[in-house]
């Protein structure tokens, strides 16, 4: 049995963000799944949108199936906040983060929580960011793997998109949404997506 790559998309992206690399994907890894989470303009509280996605997994795979998660931008922090305080832990083998701000971001900084609370939660320093970065015992039980840009204008500095664990890459691209489209980019993912 394969395991299933679950994808989840960030703000202002829906889905078919992933359509290049699900079409490069295609007939090499059968079971790709893109969850629509409707985070109404970065309003929604990213632990609202990371129960969504725990549900939603397990709606489509079960209880007890086991994934591989990749998050693309805000989607790599919903993905990491269900994995370590939800308990995605349990039945995820591989976390792919690209391009997340997995250690805030300054372009959240402005944004105040009461009027978008997604947004706040990538802020520099946030009390999420500070819960997920105090604990990292759940996170331990998983492969990670964080990729950057050389340049991200959305995620500054880019050095907050890496992961406090595993490996990381940068790859050969400057603009945030090519992380996830450009070709230079996918070469990269596609190859480690298919390690076995």
């Amino acid at each position: 049995m394969t395991i299933p790559l679950v994808l989840v998309h960030g703000l202002w992206d829906d889905p078919r963000l992933f359509r290049r690399l699900q079409e490069r994907l295609a007939g090499r890894l059968p079971d790709l799944y893109a969850p629509h989470l409707s985070h109404r303009c970065g309003a929604t509280p990213l632990p609202v949108l990371a129960d969504r996605l725990g549900t939603l997994v397990e709606e489509r795979y079960g209880p007890g199936r086991p994934i591989d998660l990749l998050g693309f931008s805000m989607g790599g922090v919903i993905a990491r906040q269900w994995l370590q305080r939800l308990g995605g832990h349990r039945r995820t083998r591989r976390f792919f983060s690209v391009g997340s701000p997995q250690n805030g971001t300054l372009t959240a900084q402005p944004w105040p929580g009461w009027l978008v609370a997604g947004i706040a939660d990538m802020k520099r320093g946030s009390p999420l960011l500070r819960r997920l970065n105090d604990d990292l015992s759940s996170l331990e039980e998983v492969e990670c793997h964080s990729y950057v840009g050389r340049f991200d204008h959305m995620v500054i500095p880019p050095g907050s998109g890496v992961l406090p664990l595993g490996s990381s890459t940068r790859l050969p691209v400057w603009n945030h949404r090519n992380l996830i489209r450009d070709r230079r980019a996918l070469d990269v993912l596609v190859q480690d997506l298919l390690r076995p």
